[in-house]
């Protein structure tokens, strides 16, 4: 069953594209008619495109891995901070700053800055600092928190990408490109598709546009969130010793098997945040990467 109807499609102008001296050749594919010198996107194609998209998405979730939401116009900004912050995804709302896919341990380091204030505020030298000096503290603290705050839980590089707006977000486009990480976007008639992994054709000015796919989204996040959760439960159902009856008395039987202890203890050891905590990312970016060489991408 299609996670959207034609109809919620349509009733939220998803179908609205760009002038017709605006749009993309690259969107033809997706682009049903022009009427009135504006391009309508073909509302079947998109439906599929989203379900496929959603699927993808679930899987991620479900695999523990985190979705990074980029959305910075101010259409989507309030959207995505409320929808996306509900289900523990990061996501970026403010300003893309430069570098921070490439250049990731720089902008850890900015996120850890952020502790560090918090845990001087809390010490007894904060009140031996003139109000001067805490006034420049706290107004880094907000600055930094305005723009990374949304990020503080992204320990390493997301799986993958949602973009609204390809065409505002090109940097973004640009540094997962770079690095290979799946772009999941919505796709306007005045983008270019090409390069997008999972492409959503659809308006991407409109509010309502983007809450609905937004919601879509955040909906099989749920789903692949609570998959998860039953799977662990049932794991951790199998790892406990049952109990049988015979002869009114209980007996506790445990059965062991070495494979099955020695796969047990590797997943205890090797749990998605240890391997986080070991990966170190110079293993996998540049520290020398400046915003100049990612605007420079071609």
């Amino acid at each position: 069953m299609p996670r959207t109807e034609f109809k919620q499609l349509l009733d939220a102008g998803v179908h609205f594209g760009h002038l017709k001296r605006k749009w993309n050749p690259a969107m033809a594919p997706y682009i049903f008619m022009e009427k009135n010198g504006i391009h309508i996107i073909d509302l079947q194609k998109t439906i599929v495109k989203i379900d496929e998209a959603a699927e993808a998405i679930k899987q991620i979730s479900r695999s523990g891995r985190k979705v990074l939401f980029v959305a910075t116009k101010k259409q989507a900004k309030t959207i995505v901070a409320e929808k996306v912050g509900a289900v523990n995804m990061p996501y970026v709302a403010e300003r893309w700053p430069g570098g921070m896919l490439t250049n990731f341990p720089t902008i850890r380091k900015a996120v850890k800055k952020m502790s560090t204030i918090d845990k001087l505020i809390k010490d007894a030298a904060w009140d031996n600092l003139s109000k001067r000096e805490k006034l420049q503290i706290t107004r880094q603290r907000a600055k930094l928190e305005k723009i990374l705050g949304s990020i503080v839980d992204l320990t390493r590089l997301p799986a993958a990408l949602f973009i609204v707006d390809v065409l505002k977000e090109k940097i973004a486009v640009r540094e997962a490109q770079r690095l290979s990480i799946p772009i999941f976007a919505m796709v306007d008639t005045n983008s270019n598709p090409e390069g997008i992994d999972f492409v959503i054709p659809a308006n991407d000015d409109a509010s309502q546009s983007i809450d609905l796919i937004i919601n879509v989204m955040c909906e099989a996040i749920k789903d692949g969130l609570s998959d998860r959760k039953v799977e662990r439960e049932k794991d951790e159902i199998d790892e406990k010793p049952f109990t049988i009856k015979k002869s009114g008395r209980k007996a506790v039987v445990k059965i062991i098997v070495e494979d099955d202890l020695e796969e047990t203890d590797e997943k205890e050891d090797f749990s998605d945040d240890k391997i986080a905590d070991l990966l170190t990312e110079d293993d996998l970016l540049d520290d020398d990467t400046s915003d100049d060489d990612i605007i420079n991408l071609k």
